[in-house]
């Protein structure tokens, strides 16, 4: 038998050694998926603006609407028709002139002629409460006509469903 010599052996060996396979890569990072976020809630449903109060002018002595009383009362009913949480309370008023006893009955009439239009326009009669305050309430203070128009007037109020509840949060707002 031959003898390799050592140094051949390890040339050998160096040269097998040489040819071996590089480490395995580590495996790819795994990408976990995160759950996707949930879709955002509907927004909930903006809603109708609340009914402004609104006062309606008369001339003297007479209950007759004018064509500015049945726009705003036509522009009234269409607020409230959007809102059937709310009611209103029609309060009619009178000047100074008069005895108590007239102004209460035409401040009465003014109301209902208020409230009148606002059934034919289709607002429920149920939804509608009158009163007079004859000249009780007046807005304007002084002897003269330029107070008298003012407080020749019809108060369309929103209340809530209970009587007499104002949904008005500013008294000064009447």
């Amino acid at each position: 038998m031959r003898s390799v010599p050592f140094v051949s052996v390890c040339l050998l060996a160096l040269a097998a050694c040489s040819h071996t396979q590089p480490p395995p890569a580590p495996p790819p990072a795994q990408i976990i998926a995160e759950p996707a976020p949930p879709p955002p809630a509907p927004a909930a449903p903006k809603p109708p603006p609340d009914v402004a109060p609104v006062s309606l002018y008369f001339d003297y002595n007479t209950s007759e609407l004018s064509e500015a009383t049945r726009a705003a009362l036509q522009s009234f009913f269409d607020q409230a028709r959007q809102r059937s949480d709310r009611d209103v309370r029609i309060e009619g008023n009178c000047d100074e002139r008069g005895s108590r006893e007239y102004n209460l009955a035409l401040g009465q009439r003014r109301a209902e002629a208020a409230k009148s239009y606002l059934e034919n326009l289709g607002l429920e009669s149920t939804r509608v409460t009158t009163v007079s305050n004859g000249k009780e309430h007046p807005k304007a203070t002084g002897h003269d006509e330029a107070s008298w128009k003012e407080n020749r007037r019809d108060d369309l109020i929103p209340t809530d469903h209970q009587i007499g509840v104002s949904s008005v949060t500013d008294p000064s707002a009447r």
